[in-house]
């Protein structure tokens, strides 16, 4: 996996990885430390090496270069030292806007959209992070409560990408939370390019860092019916269904009058 930053970084990168592979959890901690004392705010270790290390470990254990147990022990270092970042973080005042993140039902997921909850929370969103595992109803019902300005759907797994075109295409069906738009940021959606939008998201984004920018620039965007492809057909047919329905008898209480009918 080929990162696009530079040799500085690129060497910074390569020592935490280390650290985070050989189980050292505190070297790991004094090189955050240390990047911290030399003025690397703690919005930029997360949406950048944090970041990026836990995009790296991903590809290296799927490319089976890497143990479970150092994806393990690498992968909750990198947590540990997320959750200590996150209460550094500057938070702006309250926009007013709430956001709601989910996020696929495994551990990089998860990290990637605590990431994500922390920068939106310190951008001035009320943020509610759910997790991973949490069924379509439990979704639906928090939706409800929260009335939330955004969705965010964060790294979900192929296998979990059924409930996610689900839960949307009920969204829109039902229409039970018009002003709420819906993202999908990272994971499967950074690697599969246009998937977000043929599931009908209003808007996506590779990272958390992006999501922000997104969010911020595009506060109206809604999809459009001809970029949902997923689903497409069935959607046709449930159309079809209902022009061939016989239209119902008027009953009596809204017959016309026999003046009116006159």
């Amino acid at each position: 996996m080929t990162l696009d930053i530079g040799l500085a970084e690129q060497d910074t990168l390569e020592q935490y990885l280390q650290h985070l592979l050989s189980g050292d959890r505190i070297a790991a901690r004094r090189l955050i430390e240390s990047l911290l004392s030399q003025g690397t705010t703690p919005c930029k270790l997360l949406s950048g090496l944090i970041w990026q290390t836990m995009e790296l470990l991903r590809a290296l254990y799927r490319e089976d270069r890497i143990t479970r147990g150092q994806f393990n022990m690498a992968t909750l270092i990198n947590r540990a030292i997320t959750d200590q970042l996150g209460g550094m973080l500057a938070r702006k005042p309250d926009n007013g806007r709430t956001v709601l993140v989910v996020c696929g039902d495994d551990e990089p997921e998860e990290l990637g959209g605590q990431i994500c909850a922390d920068l939106f929370e310190a951008e001035g969103y009320r943020t509610r992070f759910l997790g991973g595992g949490v069924p379509n109803d439990e979704i639906l019902k928090l939706i409800g409560e929260l009335r939330p300005n955004l969705l965010i759907f964060f790294g979900t797994l192929p296998s979990g990408m059924p409930a996610v075109r689900q839960l949307i295409d009920y969204l829109r069906d039902v229409n039970s939370c018009p002003e709420m738009q819906i993202m999908c940021c990272g994971g499967i959606y950074k690697r599969a390019e246009g998937l977000a939008e043929e599931i009908g998201a209003d808007l996506s984004a590779p990272d958390a860092a992006t999501a922000l920018v997104v969010a911020r620039e595009n506060p109206t965007r809604r999809a459009t019916a001809d970029q949902q492809t997923v689903g497409k057909s069935r959607r046709i047919r449930k159309a079809a269904a209902l022009r061939r329905q016989p239209p119902q008898p008027l009953s009596p209480d809204h017959r016309p009058a026999d003046s009116e009918a006159a």
